[in-house]
């Protein structure tokens, strides 16, 4: 598998982790959407953290949204994912530029701005949970790991990185999400963050040949890591001509009336693969004959 996800544990299961690489699917969401690079960077990021938090999820239809709405350029950035690892998303304005920043990096926070973190989990309940957090730096990595502590009550390291070449193509992309209990012992917890403090960005530690598994044993390898399971995780959008139908029934009689009497056919565009979706006067007359 090209992509993928390591679940894992140590320090006897005082701590859980995540490592993905997920250079493919970033990739294809580039091509789909027409990104730019910075835009390229925020997606991926917030994807590579999507589908390492969809395969946290207990139940099989569990589904995981991220967005983040801030007013920055980039105007909005929405990704879901499921428990099986299968993730999409879009950003509002996918040709976003910004400078770089002083580091001579893609200026990620600079295209989001300030603004929300929201995390909203189903889970089949009457109501899905809503979690929301202030945007701390636009990052993405520390926001999450911020949203963590507040929302969820769970000490976290988050890290997300994507590495672009020169002719706007993703190098590198991956991530890691390193969670503590609350039975963790302190002698642990200072361990951990001394080695947490020495890390190089995971973008680099891909490109150096590092595989997930890899760069979890150079973070936990001295509290006794254990592999638990690789999932496989990739861009997969879950959209039909059925489904886009549905939506339209749900827009009433009267607007799809209005549209039958335009005589033209219209198009819908799905947000999250960007396919297209056509229907003629006939095709509407059928689905107004099934709306209530």
């Amino acid at each position: 598998m090209s992509d993928y996800i390591v679940r894992a544990t140590a320090a006897d299961s005082q701590i859980r982790a995540f490592a993905a690489t997920t250079r493919e699917l970033t990739e294809h969401a580039r091509q789909i959407h027409n990104l730019s690079p910075v835009a390229t960077a925020a997606l991926g990021r917030l994807m590579t953290a999507g589908a390492m938090m969809g395969a946290m999820m207990k139940g099989e239809d569990d589904l995981l949204t991220l967005q983040i709405q801030g007013d920055g350029p980039i105007g909005g950035i929405v990704v879901t994912a499921d428990a099986k690892a299968n993730v999409k998303g879009y950003v509002n304005n996918p040709d976003v530029m910004v400078p770089p920043n002083a580091k001579g990096k893609l200026d990620v926070s600079k295209a989001v701005g300030d603004g929300f973190l929201n995390v909203i989990k189903d889970m089949g309940m009457k109501e899905p949970y809503v979690g929301q957090t202030a945007l701390q730096t636009g990052e993405i990595a520390e926001d999450l790991t911020y949203y963590f502590a507040t929302s969820e009550q769970v000490p976290s390291s988050v890290g997300l990185g994507v590495l672009m070449k020169k002719e706007n193509e993703v190098e590198q992309a991956g991530g890691f999400i390193i969670q503590l209990m609350p039975f963790t012992d302190e002698k642990v917890i200072d361990a951990l963050e001394a080695k947490l403090s020495q890390m190089t960005s995971v973008t680099l530690l891909l490109k150096a040949g590092k595989t997930p598994e890899m760069i979890l044993e150079d973070l936990l390898g001295e509290f006794g890591l254990e592999i638990n399971e690789k999932i496989p995780t990739q861009f997969s959008c879950n959209c039909s001509k059925k489904r886009v139908e549905k939506a339209i029934i749900s827009i009433g009689k009267k607007e799809i009336r209005e549209m039958i009497a335009e005589g033209k056919p219209i198009e819908v565009n799905c947000h999250f693969c960007n396919t297209n979706y056509k229907f003629d006067v006939e095709e509407l007359k059928e689905i107004l004959a099934k709306s209530k």
